[in-house]
Parts: C-alpha cells; structure tokens; sequence
C-alpha cells in the first residue's frame, strides 16, 4: 500500500479532517477529548444562475426580405427601417399584409424569384446583363416573346436539371447494389 502524501493544511482533496490545525486550537490538559469523525466529503453546488428572460429573436430587414421572397428596395418604410422578429415574420408570411400581397403578386422581384418565373438560373440572368429588378408584366412579356438569350438559358438550365435527375437515380441505384451486397 502506498502511502498517502500528508494533508495541506488539515485539508485533504475532497474532505475536511477535523484535526486541530494550530496550537491555539489543540485542546487544554484538563478538556475532554474530542470525538474523532471520519473524514467526510465536503460538497459545494454553485448557486444556480438564475433564468435570463429569453430575448426575442430579430432579424435585419435584408435577411427578412429574403425570406419572404420581396425585394427590400421596394418595402416600405415600416418594413425597411426596423429589425423584424420572427414573430412577426412569422405572421406576415401566414397573414400577409396588403404591401406584401402586392409586392408578390406585382413586384419588382428579387433576382431568384425573377430566375424561378422565368425558368432560368440567377446565373443566367447575370449572362444576360439582367441587373436591375422585373416586374410581372416585364417578366410575362418576356415570357410571351422570349429573347434569344431566354431560350438559351431554358435550354441550358433544361440541361442542368436533368443532369441532376440522372446524377439522383445513380447514386441511388448505387446505394441499392451496395446495400444488396452488404445484406449477404
């Protein structure tokens, strides 16, 4: 058996001796002995922090814009010039507003959107020098008489998905054979 290291200062790591520490406390002559306890662990729990109220989650009115699908040049000042909660984010993509409402069904329309209507990529409109924002009637006009440059981005953007449906059935037959090879 090995032997112990001395305690420090009548402490040991985890327990209270209950030896007298200095000679002022050593018991007089006539004093009765004191009782011996064994040494006992000694725990002490931190005070539990008390609850922060919890903060309300908000949002730039650019990130809120975009999930909404807007474009934020064209919100008005109500919207532009406070931060959104996710509340009210909330509320207003289940009850929209009659600005919002307009906004989407009129525009002017964020770049992803004006992409989604036309069936193009956002990278196609860029190639096309589309920069500035579309509204519905120019998008159904466009639409109704396509540019050179639409039909080519259709068309590649035609390409592009369904490369990314024969990519998806690939990996997908794949992980069947390797399953079916792993189950024997």
């Amino acid at each position: 058996m090995t032997d112990a290291p001395p305690p420090v200062s009548g402490y040991t790591l985890g327990t209270v001796s209950t030896a007298p520490e200095t000679p002022q406390d050593q018991p007089s002559e006539n004093a009765p002995e004191p009782e011996t306890e064994a040494a006992t662990p000694q725990y002490e729990f931190p005070e539990p922090k008390p609850k922060r109220p919890k903060k309300t989650q908000t949002m730039k009115p650019e990130t809120a814009a975009k999930k909404l699908g807007i474009l934020l040049a064209a919100a008005p000042a109500e919207f532009t010039d406070v931060e959104i909660s996710r509340e009210q984010l909330d509320e207003w993509a289940a009850n929209p507003p009659a600005w919002l409402e307009e906004l989407r069904k009129n525009g002017p329309h964020p770049r992803p959107v004006m992409a989604g209507k036309l069936g193009v990529s956002t990278s196609g409109l860029a190639r096309a020098g589309i920069t500035e924002a579309l509204t519905t009637a120019e998008i159904s006009a466009l639409l109704q008489q396509p540019p050179a440059w639409l039909v080519t981005e259709r068309a590649t953007q035609a390409e592009v998905r369904a490369e990314q449906v024969r990519v998806k059935e690939r990996d997908a037959e794949r992980a069947a054979r390797r399953a079916a090879d792993t189950s024997r």
